[in-house]
């Protein structure tokens, strides 16, 4: 159910998401102001809207927590399963089911403990919101399968479908980036699974050497995905080493080239890629030289912003930053960069149900953020 801003407006100020004052900035659209939701999280990762204007949020070290409209934080809520809670792993994405409304199901994704290493895992629950909050009937429906990572590269965004269908990214982990290309495991790919985990049979590798689920491949460390609300075409980031991030429109059974080809070099500054371009790879829309980091991704299509409808959302850790790519159809026309002076890394951007941003900073003393008009 969306929220109508002017029914919220009020709502929102009588409950305490709209505190009194804000810090003011300055935009293509205006003045905005950013607002503290919620303070006092550990590395918040990702966030979702629950239809009774209450958010969910995720925390790297492996807790999952509601936020009242208040700003309060519950406890952590019972039945996240141990997570690998070492570098870049732990709790990571999450998401409602489109009809939570009456399954009460949700998806998340995590650093995944295996051997003394991890692997990316997806899992559903039940939120059951009675009397203490807690995660019931929790199911592992997807395991990645290749060699373990040490700490790096889980990817881990998740986007369902129109009809019910989950996408999910993987990251390669880092030391094992040629596993990308490798279609016998789940490395540097991206996958379209049932909400059981099985593998639809018009996936493109169905029937071939290759693992069932992989819709993708020739990726590095994606950590944003959205499916555009107009055209339906999942577009997709991922990190670059020095230099070399990406954005891409993501088609069925495409190569994205990593590491083959690309537009950055390793961290000694050493080569990494063959060339740019190579015949059955396919090209970014656009890349970062050098790197911003992105993270999380939203396309906006509130009420708040009219100036900004249409525009394309991304968090920035390196960038410490909120980017708005200004789109003409699959094209990036133009890209305005935000929230600078608050020097803190983004890590998750979501249009929330009344049509302001709302932001996770990434920090052992991470906040919610949520911006809307100064006027």
């Amino acid at each position: 159910m969306r929220w109508s801003a002017l029914v919220c407006a009020g709502a929102l100020v009588a409950a305490g998401w709209v505190p009194a004052s804000g810090q003011v900035f300055h935009s293509s659209a205006g003045d905005f102001v950013v607002q503290t939701a919620a303070k006092g999280l550990d590395h918040p990762w990702a966030l979702a809207f629950l239809p009774d204007r209450r958010v969910l949020v995720t925390e790297r070290p492996g807790r999952m927590r509601i936020i009242a409209e208040d700003g309060t934080l519950s406890p952590a809520l019972a039945g996240v399963p141990k997570v690998f809670a070492a570098g870049q792993g732990g709790l990571l994405d999450l998401m409602l089911d489109r009809s939570f409304a009456q399954n009460h199901t949700i998806y998340f994704c995590y650093a995944e403990p295996v051997d003394g290493g991890a692997r990316t895992a997806l899992a559903r629950a039940r939120l059951l919101d009675e009397g203490t909050p807690r995660l019931e009937a929790v199911e592992v429906i997807f395991h990645q399968t290749g060699p373990l990572s040490s700490g790096n590269h889980f990817g881990c965004r998740i986007v369902q479908t129109p009809n019910d269908n989950l996408f999910l990214t993987l990251g390669e982990h880092f030391t094992t980036r040629d596993q990308a290309q490798n279609l016998g495991n789940h490395l540097g790919k991206i996958i379209r699974i049932r909400s059981d985990g099985s593998a639809p049979a018009d996936n493109p590798f169905v029937g071939r050497a290759a693992k069932p689920e992989i819709w993708s491949y020739g990726h590095r460390n994606p950590q944003g995905l959205a499916l555009h609300p107009m055209t339906g075409k999942l577009w997709e980031h991922e990190h670059g080493p020095r230099g070399g991030d990406e954005i891409n429109i993501i088609a069925k059974g495409k190569n994205y080239g990593w590491p083959v080809i690309g537009y950055g070099v390793d961290y000694s500054g050493a080569k990494i890629h063959e060339s740019t371009h190579k015949a059955g790879m396919e090209q970014p829309l656009k890349y970062w030289v050098p790197s911003i980091a992105p993270s999380g991704m939203t396309f906006y299509s509130g009420d708040l912003f009219p100036a900004w409808r249409g525009s394309l959302f991304l968090g920035a850790l390196a960038g410490q930053m909120l980017v708005r790519l200004e789109l003409d159809g699959d094209k990036v026309v133009n890209e305005e960069r935000l929230l600078q002076q608050l020097r803190e890394r983004i890590r998750d951007v979501r249009e929330g149900p009344d049509g302001a941003l709302w932001l996770a900073t990434d920090s052992s003393s991470g906040r919610i953020l949520r911006l809307a008009p100064a006027k």
